[in-house]
């Protein structure tokens, strides 16, 4: 355990792109080698940078909905592990955030994987998570990597970011709530019924 826990620590104090950061280093994670269930985002916004807590915001409550699963347990590392493509917010772009850091990925999540020997299930968030996991299998829109999203089955699930800036989206696809959100939550139910 004191291997992962030194390792969290080193990302926590990681400072490699500090000087891109327009509000400095947080990088916000959370992760134990018990963890069943891994989050893969984007990067943390204005709100989870000021509280250090993960989708502490209203991309997560959406994100808690479509998984069904309450509070305490989404944010139990014991059961579910949390690591974004960016550990730090990048700053404002013109519609939105900036894009994750790009130095994160390559520096911490194949140590932290290495570290996390559980996870059974990965929920892809986002075409930036979805391009790093997925490479060639990723199809050409983010709409028809998630349409596709049994064929990453058991071990992912590619899903579109529950940022209410996704309102409309969420509306042309109606499918997504209809067919893939049930899957999901029957699949974390199940993993998390394990002893």
């Amino acid at each position: 355990m004191s291997n992962l826990n030194n390792l969290l620590a080193d990302v926590r104090a990681c400072t490699i792109c500090a000087e891109h950061l327009p509000l400095g280093p947080r990088p916000v994670l959370k992760a134990a080698q018990s963890s069943r269930i891994l989050i893969v985002g984007q990067a943390p916004g204005t709100a989870v940078h000021k509280s250090g807590i993960p989708w502490d915001d209203p991309s997560g409550k959406r994100l808690r909905q479509w998984m069904n699963i309450k509070p305490e347990v989404f944010y139990d590392e014991s059961k579910v592990a949390i690591m974004p493509m960016g550990f730090c917010y990048p700053g404002k772009g013109k519609s939105g955030d900036l894009p994750p850091r790009p130095e994160c990925a390559p520096q911490w999540h194949n140590k932290l994987l290495e570290q996390l020997p559980n996870i059974e299930l990965t929920l892809l968030i986002g075409q930036y998570a979805q391009g790093h996991y997925l490479g060639s299998k990723k199809k050409k829109t983010l709409t028809d990597t998630v349409k596709a999203y049994d064929e990453y089955l058991p071990h992912f699930i590619a899903m579109p970011h529950p940022s209410p800036r996704n309102i409309f989206w969420l509306k042309r696809n109606a499918w997504f709530e209809q067919d893939v959100v049930p899957y999901l939550q029957q699949r974390v139910q199940e993993i998390l019924a394990k002893k």
